[in-house]
């Protein structure tokens, strides 16, 4: 059986221990480069999540790996920055899905 794991930040590491996924804590993204390759290779790693600060510093080698395996399948968590407003976090979600810049307006 495949397991589900996610590399994130300390701050984000409880919730998602709670909920019962195994968590790989890593305080900056320089652990994160040296984390990720070691767990697209192991046996038993189904999805990995990771933190979207984290993926942007994977060098191109890891990238392509990651592109054209079919296990593990890699996701990137999308982190709220703090002090932005909730509009623009939906705006870059949208942009990230569907690859166009969305204007969300009331």
């Amino acid at each position: 059986m495949y397991k589900f794991m996610v590399v994130t930040d300390p701050d984000t590491a409880a919730g998602f221990r709670l909920a019962g996924v195994e968590v790989i804590e890593v305080n900056t993204p320089d652990q994160a480069k040296k984390a990720i390759p070691e767990l697209l290779f192991r046996d038993d790693t189904g999805i990995i999540a990771i933190n979207e600060d984290f993926m942007q510093v994977l060098d191109d080698k890891v990238m392509a790996r990651i592109e054209k395996t079919y296990r593990p399948i890699i996701i990137p968590i999308p982190i709220r920055r703090k002090g932005a407003p909730g509009l623009s976090y939906i705006e870059r979600l949208l942009q990230r899905a569907i690859g166009y810049n969305i204007v969300v307006r009331r």
